[in-house]
């Protein structure tokens, strides 16, 4: 298992683009993608999981991830955050 804390910078949170952007990427792994944030933990391979977990800009979550390929995983998907989801940061 690895995990890595990064905060989102998207403007308006994890809406539906970059919900669906993140959760496409984490489907491409065979490791199992979660994140925890405040109030709880989220699948995120669920768009569904991400949307309900209200994920604002500038809210920290951790990405935890648990398999064969966890650390391409993680990798990926911090960096995917990090450049903002395929949204230009305000």
């Amino acid at each position: 298992m690895v995990s890595q804390k990064v905060i989102i910078q998207n403007p308006s949170g994890l809406h539906l683009k970059p919900a669906g952007l993140l959760c496409n990427l984490a489907i491409r792994y065979k490791a199992l993608v979660t994140f925890t944030y405040k109030k709880g933990t989220a699948n995120a391979k669920s768009v569904l999981s991400v949307l309900g977990a209200c994920v604002k800009c500038g809210d920290e979550i951790e990405l935890v991830c648990e398999g064969p390929d966890e650390q391409e995983a993680l990798d990926s998907l911090v960096e995917a955050i990090e450049s903002g989801l395929g949204e230009h940061r305000s």
